[in-house]
Parts: structure tokens; C-alpha cells; sequence
């Protein structure tokens, strides 16, 4: 019988195919469960998906293992093989296939934006780069980096800092002006020709042309001597002097000063790392890493679903990409990127002299950032593999779901959940919930709540954990049970209470207890099995008191500013959001406040009165 079921399937698999436009486009192969298991494109979809059943003895493992599940497959038939590219990375991003490789959104990383449209642009730093008209610099993969790049260019050149609303309602210059790092646009007279000057300088910095830029200051600084408008030539070869420090500290790595990136791939046919060195005119300006683990096919392959995914916004594609190995369709993706950058961009395998360097270093960066990685993911592992022996689970915790109440005086209750996946946080995972029928201090309700509205309903975007952590002893851990019991979970994964030491009795440690169990949990020597269980309740107790704390604050504004006529939901909710707190609406000036749209002085000083 099942030899003769798997022949109908194979009948039916292959009368799909049969059916299978000979035209470009994308093909989605799905499992028995209609799960997309891989996402491909192809210039002839029947040729390119009827391959993937013929000569099965020379596919890779990956490949092997891919095909013996596939059940169903559907096709997307295209224009041209162009847009079955472009088509294929949306499908990748949106599905997340299990053996296609799939990259995170480049939004986890910062970027600089500047918006030349206005008549007066400013430094913004932005994780989203929408294709809407400004200049972008990015993405770049650490906020610091950026922060420290933002802050150099706002002392070096007198750009405005302030947002557009406070540029509108602004009487006088701010402080950034008597410093002299800024030309005061919001109440002065500014030539826009002059600061639209400034932009270009701040564009050329940031496209790493710091030589040039020095140049250019230069000249100005000289002329301005000569002039003899001798404050604007000492603020213009301060301005130099950063310049310069600032050329010092970056690494040159080409004498061509062509803007390029260079990728390095480690790792074997189960994982692999990619780096990406960016080189902006000669510059390095940063190294990104990123992990393949939910396939990793050959390397051409591999490089041909990077660029796709990775080159997918407009933003930052450099004119030469280096790569250790060329991808089969490197013409259609050069004629991608070309077309999204708006001049040719070339893909290149260097085999010799500089550039052949630059693909050993980006290699040699891969190799060590994946060992790291590889032991941290090892010590993780063997924390895991000890907390499921001594908590007595039957499979290791890679979820653990922990739950914190918080409260003040029994006032604005909430609660809040954090996750925490191989040992690391999983911030996407996070949920906060306000307190609904529980009244006052009534922990044991709240959590009874909470717990009721997390599991009541499973699927597959609302898993259950390996282990559900509660911050709280036996009582908090019995209320837990009754509640997974109540909801028919019981079985399905693991609870444990972590208790805080009580000093007074001379206890060291805190307590973890487990259903059933009168005496707390020995977790032996290991003091990593119990730091990690800390830091997770530690880091819930963290997120449910921010959030309660912005729930009172929230609460007191409407309280005080109640009190206060014309002032609505819309104006409390205005001066929550300029401001950041009550504490900062109460040391805010009358000025201050009177700036904002639609609050006069009289108003502002009324606003100040009731806080």
C-alpha cells in the first residue's frame, strides 16, 4: 500500500510539472502540509522545476532532502526574468522559505537621511529608507558608530538640530546657534544657497570623499582670508582641522578610491556566515555579518539569493561588487542592480593583486566572527542542555516565556512577557498587557489574567514556550499550573517559579521551585544555569516597570492637566509626546511650552500652574 500511495504521488507530482508554463517566472514548491519549502526563478519554469526530478543521484544533501518532501508546486509566470528576480526576493522576505536563504529586513539597522527637498535639511538618523526623495547613507551596523558620526557632523558643520515642528514655532535662536553649530534658520535670515552649501559638504563626508571635502574647504578658507572676513576663515579652518582628524582616524584599504563591496562566505553546507565589507572611495566604512542557518546551499547559489535579498532597496548599492564565486545569472543581476542604482554596476571575482586581497580579508573576517559565534552558540547550548537535566525536561528550553506583574499602590496594573530564544532575548516576541478584571495588588489574579489571555489560544503564530518562567514562588507557580490545566495545556511544556533570597533567613541564592515540589530546585555548581534564569526574570521585572511606569505618567497628565480649560485629549496627548514625561512638562519653560501649535503664553503658564 505504500509503495503504491507513494507512485500515485509521485503521478500526481509529475502531472504537475507536465503542466508547468515553459515561460520566466518564480515556482514556490510546497510540502504535504502546503507549507512553501523553497522559492526559485527560472527564464524556462518547466525546464528549470522538471530538473529538480531528474538525476536526483548528483543533488547536494540540502537539495536531496528538499525534493523528497516536495508535494505541490505552484508558479508565478512573468514578463521577463528580470522581474521574476525582483518577484522571488518579495516571495523570500514574505514566506521565509525553510531552503531558500533568507536575510533579516535591513530596517534592524540604522541609516542617515537627509532631506534635500526642504529649503533647510537636517541630519536624521532612521532604520526605514523609503524610496521618498532623500538622500540616504546606510545601513550601517552599529548604532553607535552612527550616533558618533551624526555628533561629529553636527559640531562641525552648522547645520539646523531641531525637528521641523520646533523649527515652525521657535521665537529665538536656540543654544546650538550661540555655540555657533548652527546658522539659526528658525528666526534668522539664513541664504539658502549658503546652507544648501553646507548640505553638499555633509553629503560629500558622508560618501566618504574627505579629501576632496578638505580641499574644498580650504579654498573657501583661503578666500575668506583674503577677503578678509577673518571669522569665517577661523570658523572654516576649524572646520578643516576636524576634517582632517577625522581622515586620520579612517583605514584606507584601495589606492583605486572606488566605492565597492566585497563579501566573504565561511562555513559549510549546514551554516554559513556572510560578511560584507563596505568600501566607500577607498574607505572602510563598516563590517556587517550575517547567519544563514535556514539553508545553506552552494556558494553561487548562495551569492545569487544574497544579492538579491541584500541589494533589494536602492540605497547604498556601490558600482562593484567582489564575491568569491560568480552566480550563474550574473548578468540578469547586474542589470538588476544597475537599473536600481541608476548606473552600471558591475559583479566581479578578482583573481589576482588588490582586490584578490580584499576577498581574503573579507573571508578571513568571516572565518573568525563564525568561530566566535560558534563557541558563544556552544556555551549557550551546554547552559541549556544543564538546565534540562536539572529541571528534568523532557526536550531543552530553546523558548522560554517568562511573565512579571507590576503595579504601584494597586494603581495602573499590568503585566508583560518577554522571550527569550537559545538563551538570548527574542525583543519581537515581547507582549505587555494592561490589566483588565483584576483589581488593585491582586498578583495571583492578574497573573491568572494573563496567563489566560497568552495560551488561550495557540497557533502557529502563537507557540507554546519549552518553559514558562513566573517571577513569584510557590504561589504564583500554583496559579500558573491551575490555569495551563484549566486551558488543557497541561503536558505540553514546562513551568518553573524563580523566587527572590530572603536575606533575613540567610539564604544566598534565589529559589527555583517546579510544580509538585515542596523544596526548591538544586541547580548544582553550574552558576550560569541560574544567572541565565535571573537575567530573564530580571529582564521582565525590566519591561513590565517601564511600561507601568508610562501607564502612570500617561495617567497623570490627564489628571493634572484636567484641570486646566482648552486643554483636550488631543493637547495632553501633544505634550506627552514633545515632551517624554511629566517630569520633563513640569521643568519645561512657559517658552518652551508655548511653542508647541495651538498653545498660547497665557495657556502655557496655565499648563505650568496645575503641574
Amino acid at each position: 500500500m505504500k509503495a503504491s500511495s507513494k507512485s500515485t504521488d509521485s503521478e500526481r507530482l509529475q502531472g504537475v510539472i507536465d503542466g508547468i508554463s515553459e515561460k520566466p517566472g518564480v515556482y514556490l514548491m510546497k510540502d504535504a502540509g502546503g507549507s512553501i519549502l523553497y522559492v526559485g526563478k527560472a527564464i524556462n519554469l518547466k525546464k528549470r522545476v522538471a530538473s529538480y526530478f531528474q538525476n536526483k543521484e548528483n543533488h547536494s544533501p540540502k537539495t536531496a532532502l528538499m525534493v523528497g518532501r516536495v508535494a505541490d508546486i505552484d508558479t508565478v509566470v512573468t514578463a521577463s526574468e528580470k522581474e521574476a528576480l525582483i518577484l522571488e526576493s518579495n516571495l523570500i522576505k514574505r514566506h521565509r522559505p525553510r531552503f531558500n536563504v533568507v536575510l533579516k529586513d535591513d530596517k534592524r539597522y540604522p541609516s542617515i537621511r537627509i532631506d534635500t527637498r526642504t529649503v533647510y535639511p537636517k541630519i536624521e538618523i532612521v532604520r526605514k529608507t523609503p524610496k521618498d526623495g532623500a538622500v540616504y547613507f546606510g545601513p550601517f551596523s552599529s548604532a553607535l558608530a552612527v550616533r558618533q558620526t551624526v555628533k561629529l557632523i553636527n559640531k562641525t558643520f552648522p547645520l539646523r538640530k531641531c525637528s521641523d515642528r520646533s523649527m515652525a514655532n521657535r521665537t529665538r535662536p536656540c543654544i546650538h546657534h550661540q555655540m555657533g553649530q548652527c546658522l539659526g534658520p528658525c528666526c534668522l535670515t539664513v541664504d539658502p544657497e549658503q546652507y544648501g552649501g553646507i548640505v553638499k559638504e555633509v553629503i560629500l563626508f558622508l560618501k566618504g570623499r574627505t579629501p576632496e571635502l578638505i580641499q574644498q574647504v580650504r579654498r573657501q578658507m583661503v578666500k575668506a582670508a583674503t577677503d578678509e572676513d577673518f571669522e569665517t576663515a577661523a570658523a572654516l579652518r576649524e572646520r578643516m582641522f576636524a576634517l582632517e582628524k577625522t581622515l586620520e582616524r579612517q583605514v584606507t584599504v584601495t589606492t583605486d578610491f572606488m566605492d565597492r563591496d566585497v563579501l566573504g562566505i565561511s562555513g559549510n553546507s549546514d551554516f554559513r556566515l556572510v560578511t560584507v565589507m563596505s568600501l566607500r572611495r577607498g574607505f572602510l566604512q563598516g563590517v556587517r555579518h550575517f547567519e544563514l542557518v535556514q539553508a545553506a546551499p552552494e556558494k553561487g547559489e548562495l551569492v545569487a539569493q544574497f544579492l538579491g535579498q541584500f541589494y533589494r532597496q536602492a540605497h547604498g548599492i556601490p558600482i562593484e561588487v567582489l564575491v568569491p564565486d560568480l552566480p550563474a545569472e550574473r548578468a540578469l543581476l547586474e542589470e538588476a542592480l544597475t537599473e536600481w542604482k541608476g548606473r552600471r554596476v558591475r559583479i566581479h571575482r578578482p583573481t589576482r593583486g588588490e582586490k584578490r586581497k580584499l576577498l581574503e580579508m573579507a573571508r578571513s573576517n568571516a572565518d573568525n566572527t563564525l568561530r566566535e559565534r560558534l563557541q558563544r552558540a556552544s556555551r549557550e547550548a551546554a547552559v541549556l542542555e544543564g538546565l534540562q537535566r536539572r529541571l528534568h525536561m523532557d526536550r531543552l528550553p530553546l523558548r522560554i516565556e517568562c511573565f512579571d506583574n507590576s503595579n504601584l499602590g494597586g494603581t495602573n496594573p499590568v503585566s508583560a512577557m518577554v522571550v527569550f530564544e537559545n538563551g538570548r532575548p527574542y525583543k519581537a516576541g515581547y507582549r505587555r498587557y494592561t490589566i483588565k478584571s483584576a483589581s488593585g495588588q491582586d498578583d495571583y489574579a492578574s497573573m491568572a489574567e494573563v496567563l489566560t489571555r497568552r495560551y488561550g489560544k495557540i497557533g502557529p503564530d502563537n507557540p507554546v514556550p519549552d518553559l514558562m518562567l513566573v517571577d513569584g514562588g510557590k504561589g504564583q507557580l500554583a496559579i500558573a499550573s491551575a490555569v495551563i490545566g484549566k486551558l488543557g495545556l497541561a503536558g505540553q511544556f514546562h513551568l518553573a517559579g524563580i523566587a527572590k533570597k530572603d536575606e533575613r533567613k540567610g539564604e544566598v541564592d534565589d529559589k527555583i521551585y517546579l510544580p509538585g515540589r515542596i523544596n526548591p530546585v538544586n541547580l548544582g555548581h553550574d552558576g550560569r544555569l541560574l544567572l541565565l534564569l535571573q537575567q530573564i526574570r530580571d529582564e521582565a521585572h525590566r519591561f513590565a516597570i517601564t511600561f507601568q511606569r508610562k501607564r502612570r505618567q500617561r495617567s497623570m497628565v490627564r489628571s493634572a492637566l484636567d484641570q486646566v480649560a482648552s486643554v483636550g485629549p488631543k493637547r495632553k496627548a501633544m505634550l506627552l509626546k514633545h515632551f517624554g514625561s511629566i517630569k520633563k512638562i513640569r521643568a519645561a519653560t512657559v517658552d518652551e511650552i508655548s511653542e508647541l501649535p495651538g498653545i498660547n503664553r497665557s495657556l502655557a503658564e496655565a499648563i505650568k500652574q496645575a503641574l
